[in-house]
């Protein structure tokens, strides 16, 4: 959770420096920069020569175009009031813009209200018949009776409003409020099955239009050695939509699907710390969570989708309880203590009800019920640090965790009391336990270094029973990823070496790699991960920077899996990997001109290697094609200073992406994918090669 306090205050420096030396400090120039701050506004356009789909997913600069740029940054000061007024805009002329505005005064109160818009645009054109786009009711064409095909695109637009008050109540007494208010509005790409007869997949879309509110009110309280900070948090959605219904033409019976209902959350808190001596602190946590949903469940509206007596809310309640405690101390010189203790508990109060029932419950998935799942996990962290001679200093720790969890059970009890709703296995208990060994060395003044070794082991009781089949699959043979025996072996190793004055380099190495135990055949069996990093800055002289870096990210996970338990099985061999490069230098050609450059080029690649082990392997593929995305910019700008008041700045980028993602294309083909042969076709496409370029002006002027 945040507060409003750091956005309303003096930088602790500026702060600092003030209460120190008063106003006599105030006339030097580096005191006075601080205080009046260099105000700026800059205005003017910018043009992109083609569409950039994939690039412009949230800076509003989606298509192709002239587009408006407006920012501005103006801070005033009332030396004999202290008293702040402070404001920011960014992007005015975007979808992506926001706007900032704060009144302070120094050490007593503030005011601070904010704007901000976030787009999304999904970077895929959806070819479609479909209907209704945008409302709650839609009707999905058939080839029997085709509408006219349309491009469309999807997105969505977060409109945020931000309130906050700071007051200072007493000596070391603060008081925080703020209220956020974020409006969520647009469409998504969905998908369902539609109702009797056709029983086909289809397109459609989520239709949004939400609204988050969240409420935080805090009290700060400190003393040269304690520090307390409690409230308030509150958070409520509230949705306009709860329920689509989907028509399938000619008509033939609607499909209907539920949306998000509106819910709550309240939480009370209180966080602190105390110094019981120069050496030795300690800290705390405590937060009670309610959360809780009971509006009218839509489904109960529609003769025959609900069970008959079921009931007509559903009356969700969770509740969370937090407590930690923490302890740091030096006993010894060389000697650095660290410990914490954190209990967390999920309580799902939700009451079990069945929803809806298509036969005798002895079949799995017959029987809907919904299925409360709650928790508890102590955890906790001991660390010492020990200074050796010659600058070496090693460092051990654990992080232990023990969690119970309780095993969903619906009222779809079948046979011998199997729970025919719990398809996948669950476990009634999970450790999870990391130990840590860390030598880091001061090797000189230029060179520092570190190596850290983990070993992390999660275990578990046995799995709980699970309802028979999932496609023919037996489930009870599963191993789901995020509760199976698992080993980790981690190393990492940095080093930050700095050969000259100006010039300094850092580089970082980390494998880990991941075994998990064979107790249920299926699921994931191993993985392993490996980051490669360098990091330089060199400083040619007063005027002239340069920066490069390059970092390489591999990721490798091997499955078993199956379709029709035990004949077919397939082995997966997936990867992940990242190269990225960055290089860029700024520098001063006069004291009038500023030059600056950036390079960054990006290639990600995923592999789908796949051994199939079933007799007639022609009916499936083999090895999917490696999908590889590549991503190319380089941006130029150049500031002139007309005066001492104005600038005006010139920016140039070119950008250029690349992929072959079949994502929505038959892997062996270049044909779109298109929802079903009964339905109305929708095609999902992109540009594969999206080149684009950009040109931009700016003026600046600038003033205290």
């Amino acid at each position: 959770m945040t507060t409003l306090r750091p956005a309303c205050k003096l930088s602790a420096v500026s702060a600092a420096l003030l209460a120190l030396f008063g106003s006599a400090l105030a006339q030097d120039n580096s005191v006075t920069e601080l205080t009046q701050p260099d105000s700026t506004v800059s205005v003017g356009v910018g043009n992109w020569t083609a569409d950039r789909h994939q690039q412009g997913i949230y800076d509003g600069m989606r298509d192709k175009g002239a587009y408006g740029l407006l920012d501005a940054d103006i801070t005033r000061r009332d030396d004999a009031t202290g008293t702040w007024l402070k404001l920011k805009a960014s992007d005015l002329g975007l979808d992506d813009r926001s706007i900032k505005g704060e009144y302070l005064r120094q050490g007593d109160m503030g005011v601070s209200l904010e704007y901000s818009r976030t787009p999304f645009d999904n970077p895929n054109t959806f070819t479609t018949r479909l209907l209704g786009i945008g409302s709650t009711t839609q009707t999905v064409s058939t080839n029997a009776t085709p509408g006219p095909l349309r491009e469309v695109n999807l997105g969505t637009k977060r409109d945020m409003t931000n309130l906050g008050v700071y007051k200072n109540l007493l000596p070391g007494l603060d008081f925080n409020v703020s209220f956020k208010n974020e409006d969520k509005n647009g469409d998504r790409a969905w998908g369902l099955r539609t109702a009797a007869p056709t029983q086909v997949p289809s397109f459609a879309t989520d239709p949004i239009n939400s609204t988050i509110r969240q409420l935080e009110a805090t009290l700060n309280y400190t003393t040269p050695k304690l520090q307390l900070s409690g409230g308030y948090y509150g958070s409520w959605y509230d949705t306009q939509n709860t329920l689509a219904t989907i028509y399938t033409a000619p008509a033939s019976g609607p499909s209907y699907i539920s949306l998000p209902l509106d819910n709550q959350a309240h939480q009370l808190f209180l966080n602190g710390g105390y110094s019981f001596t120069p050496s030795t602190r300690g800290t705390f946590k405590l937060a009670y969570t309610r959360a809780t949903q009971d509006e009218h469940l839509p489904t109960q509206d529609v003769p025959g989708l609900s069970q008959a007596g079921s009931p007509q809310h559903l009356n969700g309640e969770v509740n969370t309880t937090l407590m930690q405690a923490g302890i740091t101390s030096r006993p010894l010189k060389e000697l650095s203590l660290l410990a914490n203790l954190r209990y967390y508990d999920v309580h799902d109060a939700t009451p079990v009800n069945r929803i809806y029932t298509n036969g005798p419950c002895s079949t799995a998935g017959n029987c809907v019920d919904n299925t409360p799942l709650s928790y508890k996990t102590l955890s906790g962290k001991m660390e010492g640090t020990y200074r050796l001679p010659d600058g070496y200093s090693l460092t051990a720790g654990m992080d232990l965790s023990n969690q119970d969890r309780d095993i969903p059970v619906s009222n779809a009890a079948g046979p011998g009391g199997t729970d025919t709703q719990r398809l996948v296995p669950f476990r009634y208990h999970l450790n999870e336990n990391t130990y840590r060994l860390a030598l880091r060395r001061s090797l000189s003044d230029t060179v520092n270094g570190s190596l850290t070794y983990m070993l992390g082991d999660r275990t578990g009781g046995t799995y709980g029973s699970s309802a028979g089949s999932l496609g023919g699959v037996a489930s009870t043979y599963i191993n789901p990823i995020n509760i199976a025996d698992r080993t980790r072996n981690k190393a990492r190793m940095g080093i930050d070496w700095s050969p000259a004055e100006n010039l300094s380099i850092q580089f970082a190495i980390e494998d880990s790699r991941d075994n998990y135990a064979h107790d249920n055949p299926y699921g994931v069996r191993n993985g392993n991960a490996q980051l490669y990093s360098v990091d330089a800055s060199y400083t040619l002289n007063d005027k002239w920077k340069l920066d490069a870096w390059y970092s390489f990210d591999h990721n490798q996970a091997k499955q078993l899996n199956t379709l029709t338990y035990p004949t077919l099985t397939k082995d997966d061999n997936l990867e992940n990997t990242d190269n990225s490069l960055g290089i860029g230098v700024r520098g001063d050609v006069s004291a009038r001109v500023k030059l600056g450059a950036d390079v960054q080029w990006t290639q990600n690649v995923s592999r789908y290697q796949q051994a199939i082990n079933f007799p007639q392997t022609a009916n499936f593929s083999g090895n999917l094609p490696d999908i590889k995305s590549t991503l190319l910019r380089l941006k130029f700008f150049s500031q002139y200073a007309i005066d001492k008041n104005s600038d005006v700045r010139f920016d140039l980028i070119h950008e250029r992406w690349k992929t072959n993602d079949w994502t929505w294309m038959f892997a062996d083909t270049t044909t779109p994918f298109a929802y079903g042969a009964t339905t109305d076709g929708t095609t999902v496409t992109a540009n594969q090669k999206q080149i684009a370029n950009f040109i931009g002006v700016r003026y600046i002027y600038k003033f205290h």
